[in-house]
């Protein structure tokens, strides 16, 4: 009976501390992320607020035109949410302006060069007509 209780035991620590490193790893992949996306979402959030009060909309007003709960637009313009392709379309009618138009300004930082430091990287030229 008492080795069960210590089988149990120490299997319950090595429980905890695997729980712990994965913790850890969380965190720590959530804190990378965090940072490399919270300026792109932010910059978003900002130009979207921008738009709206260009507009004379309040949150409501445009959540309401965009079919979206006033919360989620709030953490939109506040950089806390990635918005979809649909949301971004569904934001620019409501808004009367063209999805691309939520976009104009953002600063992108090119495969981690400076901003402004030369071209950005060579791209293939495309293929026409599906070839």
């Amino acid at each position: 009976m008492l080795t069960n209780v210590r089988e149990e035991l120490w299997f319950g620590v090595i429980l905890i501390d695997r729980l712990k490193i994965y913790i850890m790893a969380l965190a720590f992949a959530t804190a990378c992320f965090s940072r490399m996306a919270e300026d792109i979402r932010i910059q978003f959030g900002k130009l979207l607020r921008q738009h709206r009060k260009a507009k004379s909309l309040t949150q409501e007003e445009l959540a309401g035109r965009a079919n979206m709960a006033v919360p989620y637009l709030s953490d939109l313009e506040r950089g806390k949410w990635n918005p979809s392709l649909a949301v971004m379309v569904d934001l620019a009618r409501g808004l009367e302006i063209e999805a691309s138009d939520l976009l104009v300004g953002l600063k992108i930082d090119r495969a981690g060069g400076e901003e402004g430091d030369g071209p950005g990287p060579e791209l293939p030229e495309r293929k026409r007509g599906g070839v």
